[in-house]
C-alpha cells in the first residue's frame, strides 16, 4: 500500500527542484493548482474524494497516523500527479510533552530552552505523521488582557527575534527533510499583538515607524532563520486586513526581505476580508488576498470558488498562480516528502519518554520567576519544615497547568505541584491539603475553614493561585486581570492565621496581583508550566534548584496603567519620583493646577509592580564597574562594554546579565532603554566574573522618519544589570 511510484521522489535525481517544481506545473490543470493553494479541515465531508481529484494542499487538524498514511497514499498514488500533503497541527509548546506556555519559557532568557522544547515538540508530532505547524507565535505585545500574550515571547523585539531563531531552529532541525523536523510558520504577520484594547480579532492601529522597529524585527529575525511558512495576521492593519495586505506581503515579506517560503491565510481569515469591511464578497476577498501574495487559503474556499472565474477576466494571472503553487511545492520538496510521504512511529521514540520529561522540568526550572523572598522565606528546608499546608485551586489540577494550545497534552503525563511536594516530602514533613476554592472563578467560600485550619497547623503554607487554562489563549481576553473569583478572599483569610505564606502564581498573563502581594512572604510566578511543572516548581521551592527567571514583560500595578512597558519613549515632561503627587496627598479643595507635570497617573504612579527584566535569586548579584573598550568607535566598527559581576549570597546560582542602550537625540524619538543583549551567567557564592559584551554600530541601528534603517553618530548611553531599571551606566560615542 506504502509504495510511491511518482517520478520526481527519486531521492538520487540530479534534476533540481526547481526544474521538478516548473515541470510539475506545466502538467496541472488550473483546478489542481487551486488544490495545492486548499487547506482542509480533517473533518470536511469530502476530504479523500477532494485529495484524489487533486484538490488538496495540505489537511488541518489530523494526529491519526493510519488516518494521514491512507491520505498520502491517496495524495502520492491516487491523485493526477503524486503530489503529498502537508499536514499541519498547532504544535505550540508541546504535542505529548508539553512544556511552560511560550511567555513562560520566554522568561528562561535562554534560547536552548526554546530550542530544545521545540525540538522535542517537533520529534512527538512527526511521529504521528504531522509534518507542519503553527509556530512560533512572535507578535509583540505590551497588553496582558490580550488572551494570546500566552503564545507569545514577550514585550520586546530583541529578546523576541532570540527567542524566535530558536524556536525555528528547534522545530526545523539541521535538515527540514531530517527524521523529527517539521515545519515552522511564523505567526501572525504582523502587528497582532497591538489589537486595540488586548481584544483578539481586534483592529491595530500602528505607525509604520513603531510597526517597523518594534514589530517586525522577530518576523525578520525569523525569515533570516529560514522558517519555513508565515501566517498572516487576523487583524486589521492600518485599515488593511493583514490577508489581503500588498504592503505586507508584497513591499516588506517579499520585496525587502527576499523572503521565499510559502505563506498561509490564518483560519478562514480570507473570507473575514469581506467582514471586515475591506471587499464586497468572497470573489473580491480572493482577489485581494491572491494579488498580495498569500499563498495558501486555510479551512475556507474563497480560492476554490472564485480564483477560476479572476482568472478568466484576467484579473489574477496563470503566472501569479504558479509562483504561489511553486512556493507550495518547495516546501513539500524540502520536507522529503516527495521521496517518502508515509510515517512509521516505530522509527520515533516513545512520546512523554524520560529524557523529554527532564528537558520539560529543566524549562519550568528556567522559566519561573521568584518576585518576592521577605526574610529568606525560600528555600524550604527538607529537613527542617515539620509540616506544609499546600492550599489552592491550582495545586493539583493537572489538566490546567498544561496552559493553552495543548490539543494533544495528555494530563495522565502530569505531575502536579501537590503530588511532587509530597514526593519529596516524604516522611520527613506533614502535608496536608485543602483546595479552599474548587477552581480559580470559585466564589463559594465552604472550603475557606478547612483552608484556614490546616494552614494554622502548619510551619508554612504554599498556596497555588492563578487562572485556569481556558482563562487565556485565542478569544480569551479579559477586561480585568485581578486573579479570577474569591481568590484573593482566600489568601486574605489563610495570612489572618499568621503562618508564612509562599504564592505560587500559576497564569497564562500578567495578573494584577499588587493587591495580595503584602499577605504573602515569598512570591513564584510559574506561568503555566506544563506536564512537569510539579517537579519543576517542588524543587525550587524546596532549593534543589536556584530560581533564575526574569520577565520577558512588564507587570502592571493595575489595569489602567496598560499598556506600560519598558522601552517607553521619554516625552516632554518625563515622570519622576521627585514631582509625583499620590492622589491621596492632593488638599481637599485645592486649586486647579497640573500638580507634578509629568506624564503618570495620579493613582497608581509611573512604575509597574514589576520591571521588565525583573527576577529574583536565592542568592544576591552584584553589579559594579561598568567600562568601555572605547569611548569613540567609527561607523562600522565594535565597542566591548563590560561589568563585573559578583555572586555575594550563599548559593551557587545563574544571573541573566542584560544589555540596554539609549540614543538619546536621534531623526525620531528613541525609548529611554533597549535591550540589546543578555547573557545567562553561573556563579558559585564569592565568585566575580567580568561580563563583556559586544556592540557594533550596526546594532543600535533604527528606522528613521524617512523608513530607512540607519545608525547615527553621537553619544548612546549604554547599561548592564538584571534588570530594565538598572541603573549602572556609561556612554560612548560614534563618529
Amino acid at each position: 500500500m506504502f509504495s510511491n511510484n511518482s517520478t520526481f521522489q527519486d531521492s538520487e535525481s540530479t534534476v533540481t527542484v526547481e526544474s521538478q517544481i516548473e515541470h510539475l506545473l506545466s502538467q496541472m490543470t488550473v483546478t489542481e493548482k487551486i488544490g495545492q493553494m486548499s487547506q482542509f479541515n480533517s473533518d470536511a465531508h469530502d476530504l479523500h474524494q477532494a485529495i484524489r481529484e487533486g484538490r488538496v494542499g495540505s489537511v488541518l487538524n489530523e494526529v491519526n497516523t493510519e488516518h494521514i498514511n491512507h491520505m498520502q497514499w491517496l495524495a502520492t498514488e491516487n491523485s493526477p500527479h503524486g503530489i503529498p500533503l502537508l499536514i499541519g497541527r498547532d504544535v505550540i509548546h508541546g504535542f505529548k510533552t508539553v512544556f511552560p506556555i511560550p511567555l513562560g519559557q520566554a522568561a528562561s532568557w535562554n534560547p536552548e530552552v526554546l530550542k530544545d522544547g521545540a525540538r522535542i515538540s517537533a520529534i512527538e508530532a512527526a511521529a504521528t505523521g504531522v509534518n507542519w505547524t503553527f509556530a512560533p507565535m512572535i507578535d509583540i505585545t505590551r497588553d496582558p488582557r490580550w488572551g494570546r500574550i500566552a503564545e507569545c515571547l514577550g514585550e520586546d523585539p530583541y529578546l523576541g527575534s532570540v527567542m524566535a531563531t530558536a524556536m525555528v531552529k528547534g522545530f526545523q532541525g539541521e535538515d527540514l527533510a531530517g527524521k523529527g523536523s517539521i515545519a515552522a510558520c511564523a505567526k501572525h504577520f504582523a502587528g497582532y499583538g497591538a489589537s486595540e484594547g488586548g481584544l483578539d480579532y481586534n483592529t491595530a492601529s500602528i505607525p509604520e515607524i513603531e510597526l517597523r522597529n518594534v514589530h517586525l524585527p522577530p518576523f525578520k529575525a525569523a525569515a533570516d532563520a529560514q522558517v519555513a511558512t508565515f501566517m498572516t495576521s487576523f487583524s486589521d492593519l492600518n485599515g488593511v486586513p493583514a490577508s489581503g495586505n500588498e504592503f505586507l506581503l508584497k513591499q516588506v515579506l517579499r520585496q525587502e526581505w527576499d523572503y521565499q517560503g510559502m505563506v498561509v491565510s490564518d483560519w478562514e481569515s480570507i473570507q473575514h476580508l469581506s467582514i471586515h469591511g475591506l471587499t464586497g464578497d468572497d470573489k473580491e476577498s480572493a482577489f485581494e488576498a491572491a494579488n498580495a501574495g498569500l499563498d495558501m487559503e486555510m479551512v475556507s474556499t474563497c480560492y476554490a470558488d472564485h480564483l477560476p472565474g479572476l482568472l478568466e477576466e484576467n484579473r489574477i494571472s496563470e503566472s501569479q498562480l504558479d509562483a504561489m503553487v511553486a512556493n507550495i511545492l518547495r516546501i513539500k520538496f524540502e520536507l522529503g516528502l516527495f521521496d517518502n510521504p508515509y510515517t512509521n512511529p516505530d522509527e520515533y521514540p516513545d512520546p512523554a519518554n524520560n529524557e523529554h520529561l527532564q528537558s520539560a522540568k529543566q524549562a519550568v526550572i528556567q522559566s519561573c520567576v521568584l518576585l518576592k523572598n521577605d526574610h529568606q522565606t525560600l528555600p524550604m528546608s527538607l529537613n527542617n519544615t515539620a509540616s506544609i499546608a499546600v492550599i489552592g485551586p491550582m495545586a493539583d489540577e493537572a489538566q490546567e497547568q498544561l496552559g493553552t494550545w495543548v490539543f494533544d497534552g495528555d494530563s495522565q503525563y502530569c505531575q502536579t505541584p501537590l503530588q511532587s511536594i509530597q514526593a519529596l516530602a516524604g516522611e520527613q514533613s506533614k502535608v496536608q491539603f485543602a483546595r479552599g476554592l474548587g477552581h480559580s472563578r470559585d466564589r463559594c467560600h465552604d472550603g475557606f475553614a478547612e483552608a484556614i485550619r490546616i494552614a494554622g497547623e502548619s510551619d508554612i503554607v504554599l498556596m497555588f493561585v492563578g487562572e485556569e487554562a481556558i482563562l487565556s489563549g485565542e478569544a480569551h481576553c479579559r477586561a480585568n486581570i485581578d486573579l479570577p473569583g474569591h481568590q484573593e478572599q482566600l489568601i486574605k483569610a489563610v495570612a489572618d492565621t499568621g503562618t508564612p505564606i509562599v504564592l505560587v502564581v500559576m497564569a497564562g498573563r500578567p495578573l494584577t496581583i499588587e493587591p495580595v502581594i503584602g499577605y504573602a512572604n515569598a512570591i513564584l510566578y510559574a506561568w503555566h508550566p506544563g506536564t512537569m511543572g510539579g517537579p519543576g516548581i517542588a524543587e525550587l521551592l524546596f532549593g534543589l534548584e536556584v530560581p533564575s527567571g526574569k520577565l520577558p514583560v512588564t507587570f502592571p500595578r493595575m489595569v489602567g496603567q496598560i499598556p506600560i512597558y519598558y522601552g517607553r519613549k521619554n516625552t516632554g515632561r518625563p515622570p519622576c519620583h521627585e514631582s509625583f503627587v499620590h492622589i491621596d496627598d492632593i488638599e481637599i479643595n485645592a486649586p486647579q493646577t497640573s500638580l507634578g507635570m509629568n506624564a503618570m497617573h495620579i493613582d497608581a504612579g509611573f512604575t509597574p509592580l514589576y520591571p521588565f527584566g525583573f527576577g529574583l535569586s536565592y542568592t544576591n548579584f552584584h553589579y559594579e564597574n561598568i567600562s568601555l573598550s572605547s569611548d569613540r568607535i567609527s561607523m562600522g566598527e565594535s565597542v566591548t562594554v563590560s561589568a563585573e559581576l559578583t555572586n555575594t549570597g550563599n548559593y551557587e546560582a545563574e544571573e541573566v546579565v542584560q544589555l540596554y542602550s539609549r540614543d538619546p537625540v536621534a531623526n525620531i524619538t528613541r525609548p529611554v532603554k533597549e535591550l540589546k543583549g543578555f547573557q545567562k551567567i553561573r556563579l558559585a557564592p564569592g565568585q566575580k566574573e567580568t561580563v563583556h559584551f559586544q556592540i557594533h554600530s550596526d546594532d543600535l541601528a533604527f528606522c528613521n522618519r524617512h523608513m530607512q534603517w540607519v545608525t547615527e553618530p553621537g553619544v548612546f548611553h549604554v547599561w548592564i544589570g538584571g534588570n530594565s531599571d538598572t541603573t549602572l551606566r556609561t556612554e560612548f560615542s560614534i563618529s
